[in-house]
This record gives structure tokens, sequence and C-alpha cells, in this order.
């Protein structure tokens, strides 16, 4: 395998990119996917450790593409924007159907630093010693140890893909001593990939971590920009609960207006002015039930 000069950015970037021999993505062996995945998922630890980027937001953005990823290997029809409406637009008594399901466990995955607890939670269906079990299933270096957990937790419940990625993502972030999941497994594996075993499964791992690694980094500084402009127009909003608005619109993917803590009238105008300000943008395309959140 032979690595290109690495060519470091020069500009303002606010994370600099990662060097082309990161992204050329030519590895075949074992040994070198997993250094590029490694080299991916250090870009992203310094990525991660910015000020500037809005990490609960990121999260939950990646916690949708997770499970769109998984709802597609369930053989679901359900995407990213039916995912939203069955997340945000539930009523009291409301039941979210299985891609809902899917959606919300990955949102509570990632919204609580990782504990067993906060693991139950999100797996409600799954006994918390039986997910303490599988967590601590895994050895070795954070890809080799997420990759155990898969297998582990695939072998004993088949047909649990989202469970089981959301328990692997987590082994890895405990193993990067992050405090909370980045879903990152479940948007590079294939459904075939999820059928592999032992090395076979841990190159499908390195070879997922090291596109999705780089992926999560590109979006961490598209929505470091994008909540930078966001608070720099925050004192443009003269409504009453506009900050705790803006601080919403800063962790959460999508908002309703309904979910704003302003009156229904005010929050409605509150949207419609962030989108004339370049700070949001209305997700659904919709003239009713509309969804916004940060542009991307």
């Amino acid at each position: 395998m032979t690595y290109a000069t690495a060519a470091f950015s020069t500009d303002s970037e606010i994370i600099p990119r990662a060097p082309s021999w990161v992204t050329s993505g030519r590895a075949e062996t074992l040994e070198d996917v997993a250094f590029l995945s490694g080299a991916a998922l250090s870009h992203l630890h310094l990525a991660l450790a910015r000020e500037e980027v809005p990490r609960a937001l990121l999260r939950d953005r990646m916690s949708l593409a997770a499970a769109e990823a998984c709802v597609a290997v369930s053989g679901r029809p359900e995407r990213a924007a039916d995912l939203r409406d069955a997340v945000h637009l539930l009523r009291p008594g409301d039941l979210p159907g299985p891609a809902g399901e899917t959606c919300l466990a990955w949102r509570h995955a990632v919204e609580r630093p990782i504990s067993v607890a906060a693991l139950h939670r999100a797996l409600p269906h799954l006994d918390a010693v039986s997910i303490a079990g599988w967590i601590d299933a895994g050895e070795g270096a954070p890809t080799t140890r997420a990759a155990k957990v898969l297998e582990a937790v695939l072998v004993q419940v088949p047909r649990a893909e989202a469970s089981a990625l959301i328990l692997a993502d987590s082994a890895l972030a405990q193993a990067l001593g992050w405090d909370h999941v980045v879903p990152l497994l479940a948007a590079g594996l294939k459904r075939a990939d999820l059928r592999k075993r032992g090395d076979d499964l841990r190159l499908a791992c390195h070879r997922a971590l090291a596109a999705s690694a780089l992926e999560a980094v590109r979006l961490a500084a598209d929505l470091a920009r994008r909540a930078a402009h966001l608070k720099a127009v925050a004192p443009k909003l003269r409504a009453k609960g506009a900050g705790e608005a803006v601080e919403m619109f800063l962790t959460r993917d999508a908002v309703a207006p309904s979910a704003l803590p302003l009156p229904d009238r005010a929050a409605r105008r509150l949207c419609d002015r962030l989108v004339d300000l370049g700070a949001v943008r209305e997700l659904t395309g919709r003239d009713s039930f509309r969804l916004y959140g940060v542009s991307a």
C-alpha cells in the first residue's frame, strides 16, 4: 500500500480536511483497512473536541441516518423524511410504528452519556443484565471490540440488527473514550455484512468506519459553520423565549413549531424569521405540519 503525501488544508476551514491517503479508500488487506479506519477515527476524535462543533446536533442528525440504514436493512420502505414525521409528529397516545421505534431507539441512545441504564432506556425490549454482558463482550482495539459486540448480539438475537448496531457503537465509543454514542457503523455496513463473522465482520467494520468517520467529520464541519451563523443572528430575534428556541435548534435534527417554548403563532413566526435569515430551513416542503432544522 502506497500513501500519498499528506495535503493539509491551509485555508480557514473550521475542521481541516483529512489527508488524501486517508480518503483514498484503496486499501485491500485487513491490516491496511484497519490502519485507515484508525486514522479516520482519530480525525473524527479531534473534530469532536472542537468547541465549534454542535455535538448534540451532530449525534441527533447521525442517529437519523443510522435509523434510516437500519430500517432499510429490515426491508421497510421508510426513509429519513418518514422517520422525522414518525418521531416529531407523534401525539400523546400514538404508537410510532416499527420504523419510528427504530428511530426513537437511536435518538435515545445518543442523548445521554453511555451507561447500561441509558442503553436500557433506548432498548427497553432488552434486559439490563444482557446489555451489560454484551457491552463487556468485546476485547482488543476499538473496532475489534465493536465487531465482537456486534457479532455477540446478532448470534443471540439474529433479527435485532438495530439493537446490535447501537450496542456495537456504544462499545466503540467507550473504547475511544467518548462520553456519548456516535452512530457510525449502521450507515457503513451493508445487509450482507451483518451476516459475516470473525475476521470478515471485522474487515467490514473497518471499511464502514473508514468511510463513516470521514463523513461525520464533513458533517461536523458543515454543522459548525451553520451553528455559528444561527448564533450570530440570534440577537436579532426579539420574541420572548427565542434564546431557548435557538438552543433547541442547536441540539435537535428537527423541531416542530409546537415544540418551541412560544405560543403557536409566535413559534411559526420565529421559524419563518429564521428561514428568512438563512439560519434554518423547512425540512418537509409541506404547507402544514412543518418541521425545521439547521440547514445542511
